[in-house]
């Protein structure tokens, strides 16, 4: 999950006072100095893992905005759907005790697990729950946890039942995290424990993870945690206000510096052996987690500059996304959050891996400094991977403001709703996210999404009996179309809703939407 957008500089802050960068990396402080004042980012953290051995953890910038504190090597960052391969090996280390079988049906652990089609819900394997291969569309579900919602995580996997499926069974790659949600249950039913105390006991405290919590609601009050940022209706940068996922932890949950991630890095790329030569997993886990479950279609790149970056394949595993650069093939991950961004890389056959955890939601800043650091160590230089990114944030804004510049063309100005105000007013039921109030408040209408406190807005007249609905919190950058379809009586039949931008977060999937006045 994440945004594009890009401006601010701060002065840079080493996490070590005079620790030097190693050989490879003496342009780096250069790097990420250009790529915060490019992406505007206050605050970047760096780690680099080569042959074993932690050459680089630092921080750059400030953990929020107009205040003073460094970002450091410890500094706490939400690392988002990069916790989805600490669920995978979770659910990998309870396969090599022989309390589950990868192939086993979800059916077996979770009798009541159902999906919106009986012959997927008969099928589906815990390995099926890593993969995105459901037929789930892009983020589909995800508004049952983003932003914060009130549901519990048994709500959420029962509210999975109805969300539509848009592909066919394991046809195609489509990005998903409410499955995650059923895999921490499968963990929690197969393990006897809660998540949290399974990540804690077997695998935080054996990798050396002592500063890493379960998530938000989890930050010890002497934890030095970074604060998101975000463009607030695209331009104004601000901070964010914390999320939580206690309903979805397996799918991003996990707060973590750059200081343990290197750690979990280094037992990544030692194939699952512990400092102490003991082993956290076995090769063949890891063979399995990283072997291409799902292929994906290599996208053309959006500029020219990014061509040299364009992988030969692309796929994914159990909690990995996998695919190649320059003759490597890399295990890798990102994370989105509101206000917070990351990437995870590891190049195994060149035993090396990088770290990047941002406090804005720009994964081009990420992604500039990873592919840096990659040339660095791959023995690949010149490429100015800053103004490569630099240029495809620019073309994806020109790109959404000609779509926007579109839909204003197509406005009939002149137009009025078909019903009087208070006629649009009334709860609206949607089949798997549930409630939606639309209230008369003075002169205008009200939206606000039941179990979605963030979610709520004003709606204004656009045309005929189409609205837009302008949030509250202008963090968000998800104002959305909301269309009444009426009955042949003039009476609101359903609601559907649409994101007006193109670069709206796609865990705002209004299009999945159907809802239905009630009463």
């Amino acid at each position: 999950m994440m945004r594009l957008i890009g401006g601010v500089m701060l002065m840079a802050c080493a996490t070590l006072a005079g620790a030097a960068s190693p050989p490879p990396l003496q342009d780096l402080d250069a790097t990420v100095e250009r790529v915060r004042e490019r992406f505007d980012v206050p605050g970047i953290a760096v780690a680099v893992v080569k042959d074993g051995k932690i050459v680089l953890e630092r921080g750059w910038g400030v953990r929020e905005q107009g205040r003073p504190e460094p970002v450091q090597a410890d500094t706490l960052f939400a690392i988002a759907s990069n916790t989805k391969a600490f669920t995978a090996l979770s659910l990998n280390l309870l396969a090599e005790e022989g309390k589950l079988k990868m192939d086993d049906k979800v059916t077996e652990h979770l009798p009541a697990f159902r999906m919106s089609d009986p012959f997927v819900t008969s099928q589906m394997t815990v390995r099926d729950l890593l993969s995105h291969r459901s037929g789930l569309s892009l983020g589909a579900g995800d508004l049952l946890f983003w932003p914060t919602t009130t549901y519990r995580n048994a709500d959420v996997v029962e509210r999975l039942g109805k969300v539509p499926l848009k592909g066919g069974f394991r046809e195609r790659y489509a990005y998903d995290n409410i499955l995650y949600a059923v895999a921490q249950q499968v963990i929690e039913k197969v393990s006897g424990q809660s998540y949290q105390a399974f990540l804690q006991q077997r695998i935080f405290d054996k990798v050396g993870m002592a500063g890493t919590r379960y998530n938000a609601d989890h930050l010890h009050a002497g934890d030095q945690a970074a604060v998101g940022h975000a463009k607030f209706d695209f331009t104004d940068l601000r901070t964010v206000a914390p999320l939580t996922w206690q309903n979805n932890a397996g799918a991003g949950g996990i707060y973590s510096s750059v200081h343990d991630m290197a750690r979990w890095m280094q037992v990544q790329l030692a194939h699952g052996t512990l400092p102490d030569g003991t082993a956290l997993f076995s090769a063949k886990s890891q063979q399995q987690m990283w072997q291409m479950i799902t292929p994906q279609v290599v996208a053309e790149p959006t500029v020219p500059e990014l061509l040299p970056a364009r992988p030969n394949f692309a796929g994914y595993g159990e909690g990995w996304s996998l695919s190649d650069y320059q003759g490597q093939k890399l295990v890798w991950h990102t994370g989105g959050w509101p206000g917070m961004v990351s990437r995870v890389t590891l190049v195994p056959e060149a035993n090396l891996g990088v770290v990047v955890l941002t406090n804005q939601e720009v994964g081009a800043a990420f992604n500039a400094i990873t592919l840096s650091v990659l040339d660095a160590y791959l023995g690949r230089s010149g490429h100015d991977w800053v103004d490569a990114y630099g240029k495809a944030v620019d073309k994806g804004r020109g790109k959404a403001d000609e779509a926007w510049a579109k839909h204003q063309a197509a406005r009939d100005r002149t137009s009025r709703p078909s019903l009087p105000r208070d006629a649009y007013a009334a709860t609206y039921r949607d089949s798997w996210y549930g409630d939606m109030h639309i209230s008369r408040n003075g002169k205008v209408l009200r939206l606000q999404f039941d179990k979605t406190p963030q979610l709520v807005g004003t709606l204004e007249h656009w045309q005929h009996d189409t609205f837009i609905v302008r949030w509250d919190d202008r963090s968000l950058n998800a104002d959305a179309f909301v269309n009444f379809s009426l009955d042949p009586d003039g009476k609101v039949r359903d609601v559907r809703m649409q994101a007006i931008s193109e670069l709206t977060d796609f865990s705002f999937d209004f299009q999945d939407l159907l809802f239905v006045p009630q009463g």
